[in-house]
């Protein structure tokens, strides 16, 4: 059953109103040993200063990653990287979701307040274990939650502009309302479902976001394709010149 799966990975993200640059970071990485990493920060506050932070972050984890380090290791390093870097002062919070070939699992290593959602055959699971955000406290480590490769498996994960996203309105963004008819009926991929929540999000802020907004959905499923080509496509708006 496995060699007849194919990982896909869906990333929506925008920036705060009126402010030209997010401060949350993506970056993907290859395995070593087989794999990919994709590590989702989301630094303090918002802006230029937001994405100095979430850089640094995302950066360490992600070098850290390609030299083989394991994920919880990859997740202790940027935090006492960021605190050393930044005396304590400056937290981010950080999401590290891997398909690790070596072990046969997907690996969700937490340090946010923001659950992060895991849809298998069994059904909904929120990976919503209390954790710290990075570097602030001493001997701050991660959440972690590992589970078998299988057909079905989507984790969605998100920063808090999502997450958050109508408050100020009065309302609530039901995430999981949207996500799980969606896997469901399997109306589309990981990048549809990725837009279909940041859209959700934007409507329910009326399209001026107050806080940076990402969303990223890794899904296993059925192989579509019948060569063994891999392949990436990115959208990415260019500012006016």
């Amino acid at each position: 059953m496995e060699n007849e799966l194919e990982l896909q990975v869906g990333v929506a993200k925008t920036a705060k109103y009126a402010t030209g640059e997010s401060g949350d970071t993506l970056e993907m990485i290859e395995r070593p040993q087989g794999g990919l990493s994709l590590v989702l920060v989301d630094g303090q506050r918002s802006g230029r200063a937001a994405k100095l932070i979430s850089n640094v972050v995302a950066r360490k984890a992600v070098s850290l990653l390609a030299e083989g380090v394991r994920d919880g290791a990859a997740a202790r390093a940027a935090h006492d990287y960021l605190r050393a870097h930044r005396r304590g002062q400056v937290s981010a919070e950080l999401c590290i979701v891997s398909l690790d070939l070596v072990t046969r699992t997907i690996v969700v290593s937490r340090n946010s307040h923001c659950p992060v959602l895991l849809i298998d055959e069994s059904g909904l699971h929120a990976l919503d274990e209390p954790s710290q955000a990075i570097g602030i406290y001493p001997g701050t480590k991660p959440v972690i939650t590992e589970v078998p490769v299988a057909s079905s498996i989507w984790v969605v994960a998100v920063t808090d502009g999502v997450l958050d996203a109508g408050r100020r309105f009065g309302k609530s963004f039901d995430i999981a309302g949207l996500v799980v008819p969606f896997v469901a009926d399997r109306v589309g991929d990981a990048p549809a479902l990725a837009d279909a929540i940041l859209a959700g999000a934007m409507e329910l802020e009326q399209r001026r976001p107050q806080d940076d907004m990402s969303v990223l959905v890794l899904a296993l499923v059925p192989r579509e394709q019948l060569d063994d080509a891999r392949r990436l496509t990115v959208r990415f708006p260019l500012p006016p010149f």
